[in-house]
């Protein structure tokens, strides 16, 4: 990196990544400061020098701002652009001209994970020019697939847990602390132990149907579902949650696919299970007529689904980059990165199932090999090892020039690109 900064940082997710990254950029002798907004970040955080902002949420910007120009800031750390305290945090760090580095899931999955300036996914500044990608592509290396990361699930839910159970005592810690997820800690939780406690009841009939599924010659498309909390589905899709998505993506089936068509609905793996889809798709296909055509699962490995799949719907899930890769036929219900001409199918959906049109094996490449050097950093937020590769990867990612500014320079700006 250029020069000392002054780095702020805000929530990220519940691990030790953000407090590792601050350890090391403060090694490197960058000033570091902290925002702690409930138990659950401070715990994370430690006894590492820190604010604590208690007030009602219209307090926020001052306070930002106030911690801004005391410690002279540079940048602004934070996971996720859409949690209501970091839209305002956000607003307030551009009108001082700070450079915003926002951390979500990787875009390329496994072993990435994304770090990008000014926004994410909805916000990306990536381009949606095809040919800029060829251009620039070839001037880069193969990525490959990076350093192999496993993320056990024992351990991420681990750490969610040890972030919750701090956030106990946010009564009388942080009182008017609201969190951005949509349900209770304690539902969310009962949810998923009563789910996880069903999955290996139902592995095994799922892997007979599933086999059988895929061993027959009908075309299979296949339905990947999102978390309808996900901020994905809130702010960047014109969705309430997932039940209108599958509504509208089975009477689009009903109506248009070809008579020997199926349809399989894969549930996420980190669904609470509070919402009954299965029986909320089983009376959607006895209405329609399609009983015996549309299928629901818990489980299943999506990169096989998608190896058999003729075609895969998403609404703008990384899951899609997936089905992308293999060469599946995707169309995407809004507009996730991918979704350039030459990548996802620009048919509308009631054309797509009869009609499903492949992806660009070359241009997939060229746009897959620049997004994980723009945006991409290889390691995990969970992991002992996985933590460290990522905060070591981090370095490039947070210097003055963002590696997609260098590219810019290099490259131009296609015009219309945000």
């Amino acid at each position: 990196m250029t020069g000392m900064r002054s780095y702020l940082f805000l929530q990220g997710l519940a691990t030790p990544f953000f407090t590792r990254l601050a350890d090391r950029l403060r090694a490197d002798g960058h000033a570091v400061h902290r925002v702690n907004f409930c138990a659950g970040d401070a715990f994370y955080w430690g006894t590492r020098a820190a604010w604590h902002f208690r007030r009602g949420q219209h307090r926020l910007p001052d306070f930002i701002d106030g911690c801004i120009k005391r410690s002279d800031c540079s940048d602004l750390i934070l996971f996720g652009d859409l949690r209501p305290i970091h839209r305002q945090a956000i607003t307030v760090a551009k009108s001082h001209g700070l450079r915003v580095h926002c951390f979500e899931e990787g875009y390329v999955r496994p072993n990435w994970i994304t770090c990008e300036r000014g926004g994410v996914n909805g916000h990306s500044a990536l381009p949606r020019d095809p040919q800029w990608y060829r251009t620039v592509n070839a001037a880069l290396p193969d990525p490959g697939e990076g350093r192999l990361v496993r993320v056990p699930l024992p351990v991420r839910a681990a750490q969610d847990l040890a972030y919750r159970m701090a956030n106990t005592l946010n009564a009388v810690t942080y009182p008017r602390y609201r969190t951005h997820r949509p349900k209770h800690a304690a539902l969310e939780y009962l949810g998923w132990m009563r789910r996880f406690a069903q999955l290996p009841l139902r592995a095994r009939d799922e892997q007979q149907r599933i086999a059988h599924l895929l061993g027959r010659k009908q075309p299979l498309f296949i339905l990947p579902l999102q978390l309808s909390g996900d901020a994905q589905i809130v702010h960047h899709s014109p969705f309430a949650d997932m039940a209108q998505v599958i509504d509208q993506v089975l009477r689009s089936f009903a109506g248009c696919a070809p008579a020997r068509a199926e349809i399989l609905v894969k549930n996420h793996p980190l669904d609470t299970g509070l919402f009954p889809y299965r029986r909320y798709i089983a009376a959607l296909a006895a209405e329609l007529d399609l009983t015996g055509r549309v299928h629901y699962v818990e489980t299943g490995h999506l990169p096989t689904l998608f190896a058999h799949a003729a075609g895969v719907v998403v609404v703008n899930s990384t899951v899609g980059m997936s089905a992308l890769h293999q060469g599946r036929p995707t169309k995407a219900l809004a507009r996730p990165i991918y979704d350039l001409p030459g990548l996802t199918a620009a048919a509308p959906l009631d054309a797509f199932w009869k009609d499903p049109e492949r992806p660009d094996p070359v241009l997939f490449r060229a746009f897959r090999n620049t997004v994980i050097h723009a945006t991409q950093v290889n390691g995990d937020y969970f992991t002992g090892d996985g933590i460290a590769l990522a905060v070591a990867g981090c370095t490039r990612m947070l210097a003055e020039r963002s590696p997609l500014d260098t590219l810019f320079d290099a490259f131009g700006r296609p015009a219309g690109a945000p």
